[in-house]
């Protein structure tokens, strides 16, 4: 199943349409920056510009809630660095999805410049598309920094109650029969850690030990036991219980100096 996958998403990058020579945007305020919005293949998507970029243009591309814990990306604008973001969230990191980004990348280097390598940012759900994308692109990455991020579909949106909808939506993007094929699959972020360690991608997560929607016993903390196994290694940074809310999947951000640094370190130079 896994070589299965690896196939099917290679054949998906090559074949897919060629991405626009450039799009035109709308400029509008982003906490002080210009953000230029435009419509990407049917989907949201923007690119927001710092005062003045960085040497090599480095950028973070996030690939959910781009406004959501935005305090990392404010910083990192300041010194230079783009921030990217192409919505595609709702699909939840399948072989279609890494297509429409596969594209997005091209474009957005080939319009403002950007890094062959960025950083990419998962928050929750969009952890789902930050490691697939690197597992099968690691060329492409620089590091991942991501949020209570999913790594499993097994985990959320299978067992989350409150999670029908997205549910829905993995059966329909994966093209699951029904939930045990979902239980099934193997491609999940979890499955997929060994080529990310091979490459030895830096990886930083926020996580909150009490977290009821994306558990970090079963997604970033079986993550680390098995990159260590792998050789490799993740940093984690588990936040104060007694500081979350929504079944512990939010919480203030906390380590922005730190992540920043992170971020700057690994996809700055």
């Amino acid at each position: 199943m896994k070589r299965r996958f690896f196939l099917l998403t290679l054949l998906a990058s090559t074949s897919a349409v060629r991405a626009a020579d450039s799009v035109t945007t709308t400029d509008s305020d982003w906490k002080g920056y210009t953000k230029q919005s435009f419509d990407f293949e049917g989907h949201k998507a923007f690119v927001v510009v710092p005062k003045e970029a960085a040497a090599g243009k480095p950028w973070v591309w996030r690939t959910s809630f781009p406004d959501f814990h935005a305090e990392v990306d404010v910083e990192l604008v300041k010194g230079g660095f783009h921030i990217a973001h192409v919505d595609v969230v709702s699909m939840l990191g399948c072989d279609e999805s890494l297509a429409i980004m596969d594209r997005f990348y091209d474009l957005v280097r080939k319009q403002w410049g950007l890094s062959a390598k960025p950083a990419l940012e998962g928050v929750s759900r969009g952890g789902l598309h930050a490691y697939r994308y690197a597992a099968t692109r690691p060329d492409r990455v620089a590091c991942i920094y991501a949020d209570t991020p999913v790594m499993q579909l097994k985990t959320w949106p299978l067992k989350h109650a409150g999670a029908k909808g997205p549910l829905a939506d993995a059966l329909k993007f994966y093209g699951f029969a029904d939930e045990a094929a979902l239980i099934a699959y193997d491609g999940d972020p979890l499955d997929l850690l060994e080529p990310i360690a091979k490459a030895k991608i830096p990886l930083r997560h926020v996580v909150s030990p009490n977290d009821l929607v994306v558990p970090a016993e079963e997604n970033t903390l079986e993550a680390k036991r098995r990159l260590e196994k792998l050789g490799w290694e993740m940093d984690v940074l588990i936040v104060d219980s007694a500081t979350t809310l929504n079944e512990g999947h939010h919480f203030p951000l906390v380590g922005i100096p730190e992540s920043v640094a992170f971020i700057r370190k690994h996809a700055g130079e």
